[in-house]
């Protein structure tokens, strides 16, 4: 072989490793759980007629965003028992026979490798389907139905490896919108909302499904995402229920500290967010809360906090759904009825906000779209099943790129919604409604 020969093929090589090798988004909020997608060579404007589609997939209704990982996409869905049907009013609550199931699809062409279904009769509102991200991690795959069932599968064939019935394991009933907090694995623990008197927050074994902890009392256990972020020369596990945000042992369950800080009708949702020695928190009705974790041992001050309980005349930021992005001293988040805002981190004064990004238009109820940092940009999902990329600074919100990748298919406040959110891995977004997934390719072109 010639040496031209060989830097030829040791290109071509290079290259095909680059077009292949791509990152995983195993968990909610991606592989460190922040929001953040990391992967080189993606696109800085989208083609003529959006990103082309990799291949779409036939599934059933759901919030639960996927979990991509090792070449496989994982998700979860519902299916409606014959002759069931969900109520005209999303609030409605009854008992609607049905079924959820475990998807397992190939990467490369969405082919279903293999699915786990069980019965499962809702009992909550807005009964469209399972609202947790699942977790992939070790051959295993870890789901949360929405009815409290929690499941331990093997990746490679479906087989359930351990199971958990919180309503039936704990004496707790279902929340009005359902088992929603995406778990957090933490070394050998799968961390979970539960409820119920002194078990809020249940830790079990990620291995056999056995209890290894239980911590904290409250009426409801909210819907926000256990978090772990290091403070005080501590790794402290994050609670936000309904009643106030508390700081775990994530080892023991342990009381660290805990601050008062009630949201109405149970609204904890939005995953607690760490900036510096900052720590925010969001709920639709009561505003937002800001504290600063103390640095030389597990302790919390309050910063600022929202003093008037409103969902339309809001002062910082009143998050329902989609998570709040912090860094450099700002937090940028949707508040209460679609306004994009950016506010400053110390003191919680608003810059800006925009409409552009979710309603383009008027204010509407709930209205959100999910925000990814990559790069110097921002890639925003919204509700209405746009993608966008977008610059996000304190200077304002500059759009660079739209398209339009799947239709909403749920109801909210009279008009159909894309509540779920996505994952980036592979150069790729995927992303789901209540009638499909899809895979579409964001790599630039080579």
């Amino acid at each position: 072989m010639t040496n031209t020969m060989r830097i030829t093929t040791g290109l071509l090589l290079a290259w095909t490793f680059q077009t292949v090798h791509g990152d995983d988004w195993p968990q909610w909020l991606g592989p460190q759980r922040d929001a953040v997608w990391r992967e080189s060579g993606i696109v800085e404007k989208f083609p003529p007629g959006g990103p082309p589609v990799r291949w779409r997939r036939e599934i059933g209704g759901g919030y639960a965003g996927p979990a991509v990982a090792n070449g496989r996409v994982y998700v979860t869905d519902r299916q409606l028992a014959t002759g069931a049907n969900n109520p005209a009013d999303p609030f409605a609550r009854g008992v609607i026979a049905g079924t959820e199931r475990v998807l397992c699809l190939d990467e490369a062409d969405g082919k279903v490798l293999w699915q786990h279904e069980y019965d499962c009769a809702y009992t909550l509102a807005y009964p469209a389907g399972p609202r947790a991200t699942p977790v992939v991690s070790g051959g295993k795959v870890y789901t949360l139905g929405a009815e409290g069932n929690l499941l331990c599968l093997d990746t490679q064939t479906g087989k359930v490896l351990w199971s958990r019935d919180f309503k039936k394991d704990f004496e707790v009933n279902t929340p009005l919108w359902g088992f929603a907090g995406h778990p957090l694995l933490d070394g050998d623990r799968l961390i979970c909302l539960v409820g119920g008197e002194g078990s809020v927050a249940v830790a079990f074994d990620k291995d056999t499904g056995q209890e290894r902890w239980r911590a904290l009392s409250a009426k409801e256990p909210g819907y926000a995402p256990p978090m772990i972020y290091e403070a005080g020369g501590k790794r402290q596990l994050i609670i936000f229920h309904p009643e106030s945000v508390n700081a775990l042992d994530p080892e023991s369950g342990a009381a660290y500290w805990s601050v008062p800080f009630p949201a109405r009708s149970g609204l904890s949702v939005a995953s607690p967010r760490k900036l510096d020695d900052h720590l925010f928190v969001t709920a639709f009705y009561n505003g937002s809360l800001m504290l600063r974790l103390d640095p030389a041992r597990p302790a919390a001050a309050t910063v600022w906090r929202t003093e008037k309980a409103s969902e339309k005349d809001t002062t910082h930021l009143n998050a329902i759904i989609p998570t709040p992005f912090l860094e450099a001293g700002h937090i940028y988040g949707v508040c209460s009825y679609g306004q994009l805002r950016c506010l400053k981190a110390e003191t919680g004064e608003r810059l800006w906000e925009t409409f552009q990004a979710t309603t383009g238009g008027p204010p509407v109820r709930w209205a959100n779209a999910f925000l990814v940092k990559h790069g110097a940009r921002f890639f925003l999902f919204n509700e209405k099943g746009d993608l966008i990329i977008a610059r996000l600074s304190p200077q304002g919100y500059e759009e660079i790129s739209r398209a339009h990748l799947l239709e909403p298919t749920g109801t909210a406040a009279g008009r159909n919604v894309l509540w779920s959110h996505p994952a980036f891995a592979n150069r790729s977004i995927y992303a789901r409604n209540d009638r499909e997934i899809l895979c579409a390719s964001l790599a630039e072109e080579r």
